[in-house]
């Protein structure tokens, strides 16, 4: 009769070095992934977005104004119709009942939020909200962030220019100018532009410049309609540049100076550097550091647009729609808006501590042992 084969002997050392189980390795691996500074900016972000949502949601409800007696008076001055018969129609436009509680109707929204459903406009013949933001989208896109990307790299060139020859009079005027220029209001530079400009001085037609293209042209790649979009967003792009290069120019001045009495500087001095390569490698890299949050925010609202900006000048931009859906009390529409206005800022903001974490590695190994 064959004897069995004998089997070796484990040993308690040898378990050990064996392999460890699935749930260990999957245990390890959460953790790892807990610890990591991109999950836990974007977990922060998810987070912020969902507290913004609700509190949004909550918050418009709570404003004077209800769009039902909005929508009835509106009929009945408009068709003449009675009471009973306006009420009836108005409730056709709302496709959340009105007179649900707030938590109702906050679930109803979210569950349809979680499907892609923005819901359909009260006042616009029930379109759809998503397709009215992606018709107002690429003006504000056009508009603001041409506005922001010029105002951000005068501003980013002009400070530090400022701060290397600081005390001079280039350096005197351009911080007169930021100071003064940052502390009006983008709706008072609008009158100014209009009234002087364009009523005293008559360099332009200011019916001309109003909304964001002439009728009757067909969109698209050619000459006509090209000039009518940059004639009619000039004013808008130049408006937005002149309320926002101040702050860059400040903060890119104060960061350099900052930065120029650092001792890598003085350093970099002694070995003989050039000046370009001082500027451009040491100075400019460490300088922008604070400018990228701020830089940032300012991407993240570009989807919003600005609201007295295009709200005065009649452009059809993100902004003016946001301003006649709040005058009309369009719940759906407000909250579509502020929904992708919030996502952009949060995605902004994840993209900033990421860029933050590249540019300067001690954020990102800092936060991983937090």
């Amino acid at each position: 009769m064959d004897s069995l084969p004998i089997q070796p002997d484990v040993t308690r050392a040898e378990q050990k070095t064996a392999s460890p189980p699935y749930w260990t390795v999957f245990r390890r691996q959460l953790q790892h992934l807990l610890k990591s500074y991109t999950f836990r900016v974007v977990m922060q972000g998810l987070l912020t977005l969902w507290l913004v949502t609700t509190f949004t949601f909550f918050l418009i409800r709570k404003m004077p104004g209800n769009p039902v007696d909005i929508q009835i008076d509106r009929l009945m001055l408009t068709y003449s119709l009675t009471y009973e018969e306006a009420r009836n129609q108005a409730a056709s436009l709302f496709d959340f009942d009105p007179e649900a509680s707030l938590m109702e109707q906050y679930v109803d929204y979210l569950g349809n939020l979680l499907q892609g459903d923005m819901g359909r406009s009260i006042t616009a013949s029930r379109t759809p909200v998503h397709q009215q933001i992606l018709r107002f989208l690429p003006w504000t896109l056009f508009s603001v962030g041409l506005g922001l990307l010029i105002s951000f790299t005068l501003g980013v060139f002009i400070g530090m220019a400022m701060a290397y020859w600081r005390g001079s009079l280039f350096d005197n005027v351009m911080t007169a100018f930021a100071s003064v220029i940052y502390g009006i209001p983008d709706f008072v530079i609008i009158f100014i532009i209009i009234l002087l400009f364009g009523v005293q001085w008559n360099f332009f037609k200011v019916g001309d410049v109003y909304g964001g293209v002439d009728p009757g042209l067909e969109s698209g790649f050619n000459l006509p309609y090209l000039k009518s979009l940059i004639q009619h967003g000039f004013l808008v792009v130049l408006t937005y540049v002149l309320s926002s290069i101040g702050g860059w120019m400040l903060t890119m001045k104060s960061s350099t100076i900052s930065t120029l009495g650092e001792d890598y500087i003085l350093v970099a001095h002694a070995r003989g550097l050039s000046q370009r390569r001082i500027l451009t490698t040491y100075v400019g890299r460490n300088a922008m550091l604070p400018l990228v949050t701020r830089l940032a925010i300012s991407i993240g609202f570009v989807v919003g647009g600005s609201v007295i900006i295009e709200t005065l000048y009649q452009y059809p931009g993100l902004g003016r729609l946001l301003y006649n859906s709040i005058a009309v009390r369009d719940y759906v529409t407000m909250q579509g808006v502020f929904l992708v206005i919030a996502c952009s800022v949060i995605f902004s903001n994840i993209l900033a501590d990421l860029m933050y974490g590249v540019l300067d590695p001690r954020v990102r190994i800092g936060g991983s042992k937090s």
